[in-house]
């Protein structure tokens, strides 16, 4: 399932254009998230509908593209890493900012939205209101490209057993 609302979105692109660019980012195409989509193209899910949300309430909207751009700036698969730090959950955040930190330039919203796009799973709460949106976007993106990826599987396991 690809999110295609941002390519037409010039004052978005215009923000997150130098990210999109930097090959440590178009990485995460290679990786699978949450079944049914790359981790490119969830980042970038999340990214332009927190943007959409923080620009109609006329929030931080050019941070909130950013991080939200790369909270998930991460190259291993969760599901075989382990980390002495703690669960994924946990640890990815950090991860996430560390390597941002080798792109860009990043302010105290910028990694208060990344470190803490997973709370709720873990028990530190953001700071700004911009960081409590992404970490929702997040959520309600995985959920939905858990669910599409899901559907996605029974429909080819349904078409396999009637032929």
């Amino acid at each position: 399932m690809e999110y295609t609302k941002w390519k037409t979105d010039v004052a978005y692109i215009e923000l997150v254009k130098d990210l999109l660019e930097a090959p440590s980012v178009q990485e995460l195409e290679k990786y699978v998230q949450h079944h049914a989509t790359t981790r490119l193209n969830h980042s970038i899910s999340v990214s332009h509908r927190s943007y959409r949300i923080a620009k109609f309430f006329n929030w931080h909207e050019k941070e909130v593209a950013r991080a939200g751009l790369l909270h998930d700036l991460f190259y291993h698969d969760w599901r075989e890493t382990k980390f002495i730090e703690g669960t994924h959950a946990y640890a990815h955040p950090y991860i996430a900012y560390q390597n941002a930190l080798k792109i860009t330039d990043l302010n105290e919203l910028e990694k208060d939205i990344i470190v803490k796009h997973m709370w709720l799973s873990t028990l530190s709460p953001p700071r700004f209101k911009e960081s409590f949106l992404v970490s929702a976007v997040d959520k309600y993106c995985a959920v939905v490209e858990y669910f599409s990826g899901l559907k996605e599987r029974w429909s080819k396991r349904l078409s396999s057993r009637s032929n």
